[in-house]
């Protein structure tokens, strides 16, 4: 049997288990949830063993250290995984949820309830904790999932399937809710975005050029979670303490996220007091500088930002500054050259904080606090299968209700259509 064969067998093994789990309670998804949870606290050893292999393949393959950060599991990373699943299940089952309901002049009555979208497709890279994340929201949401890791996480991702489909088994529900597929090498990601009789949607989750290669070639509706060029603008009325630790939160603490800060914009009237001291901040991190004509007159030494550092998402220890003259300044800068993810101002005004929510076009906007919250569990979600820069079905982190759509409900006695 050929590559093909096996993921399309796959695919419709997904389909059909999905179909069925129309009928599962949330008890019974709860039930796969703890056994996932005893299951992966049980394996810990086997899980960091097989992760061990692909972070010794990648930094043999010359990866990045940025890209092994993103493969690298250890015991704290599993713990938080832990506790996701453990949220995921105190949250409550948006499946048959009702959003509405209304009883029209001729006696028919109308619910609108949630319903799960049906086969999810998730299209990933480095990022091996993405196979627990979505696949509990997936599952807990009702829906089944079609994994597809990039190669270099192959032996943890394998590990983590494995250890999902035996507790899907032991909970009673069909281990087929849950397919990793690793067969067909690059030409798999294109074939699977062809099968639009067996899967309902696709997230791809990973860099620009991926997202980029899914939208134009999948034949399957698409949520992108698109690259984050986010910015925190520093205006006049800052409290510059707090403007000072929430920059460097939003840069230092884990740059290569898609919520870190890439550039941080200052207004001309603090930039002599404020920006000093930053710099000094940045350069005992090992930060990188770039900055604007007029940031250069003032952090003598730092490398001109170009126009496409503006736009760049560095994922790394590098920060682009420039000065603003206004709000009004900041709000256009950040409507050119973002990508509508996560932006924040820090001001104690509180009307340039309200224009700023008002006038700035991204999923999550902060008032004084760091871009890095932009993220499904500190959301209270439990966990997120991406953070969508769309505007349509879904925005921003995407937790169980993101993951369904939904249905109407008709009621009637005999009405008829006059």
């Amino acid at each position: 049997m050929g590559w093909k064969e096996i993921i399309l067998g796959k695919a419709e093994k997904t389909k059909e288990a999905a179909l069925n789990a129309l009928n599962y309670t949330s008890s019974q998804k709860d039930a796969f949830l703890s056994a996932l949870s005893a299951n992966v606290a049980g394996n810990k050893d086997k899980i960091i063993k097989a992760n061990k292999k692909d972070v010794s393949g990648a930094a043999k393959g010359g990866c990045s250290s940025a890209f092994i950060d993103r493969l690298t599991l250890n015991n704290g990373r599993i713990d938080r995984m832990l506790k996701s699943i453990d949220v995921v299940k105190s949250l409550p089952d948006p499946v048959g949820k009702k959003i509405w309901e209304t009883t029209r002049p001729n006696g028919l009555r109308i619910e609108k309830v949630r319903t799960p979208i049906g086969v999810i497709g998730i299209i990933y890279e480095s990022r091996p904790d993405v196979t627990v994340e979505a696949g509990i929201l997936c599952l807990k949401s009702g829906n089944g999932v079609i994994l597809r890791g990039g190669k270099e996480a192959k032996q943890t991702n394998r590990a983590l399937a494995g250890i999902m489909r035996d507790s899907l088994r032991e909970a009673g529900l069909s281990e087929d809710m849950l397919n990793l597929v690793s067969e067909g090498g690059r030409m798999s990601v294109k074939y699977l975005l062809s099968l639009h009789r067996s899967i309902d949607l696709i997230i791809p989750r990973g860099g620009e050029s991926l997202i980029r290669m899914v939208a134009e070639n999948s034949l399957i509706p698409v949520i992108k979670h698109y690259k984050g060029v986010c910015h925190t603008y520093v205006d006049r009325d800052a409290d510059l303490n707090m403007a000072l630790k929430v920059a460097f939160n939003a840069k230092v603490q884990r740059p290569a996220t898609c919520n870190a800060m890439e550039t941080l914009l200052v207004h001309k009237d603090i930039a002599h007091k404020f920006l000093p001291e930053m710099a000094e901040m940045f350069r005992k991190a090992g930060v990188e500088m770039r900055g604007c004509g007029k940031t250069m007159e003032i952090l003598r030494g730092i490398k001109k930002a170009s126009e496409e550092d503006w736009s760049s998402e560095y994922l790394d220890l590098i920060v682009s500054i420039r000065i603003v003259d206004s709000a009004e300044s900041a709000v256009e800068h950040i409507n050119r050259y973002g990508t509508m993810h996560s932006e924040a101002v820090i001001t104690e005004n509180k009307e340039t904080a309200a224009g700023f929510f008002k006038e700035v076009d991204a999923a999550a906007l902060f008032h004084n606090a760091s871009t890095r919250f932009t993220d499904g569990g500190e959301f209270g979600l439990g966990a997120e299968i991406g953070i969508s820069t769309d505007k349509i079905h879904a925005r921003g982190p995407m937790g169980l209700e993101e993951l369904t759509t939904y249905k109407y409900l008709i009621h009637g006695n005999g009405q008829i259509r006059q």
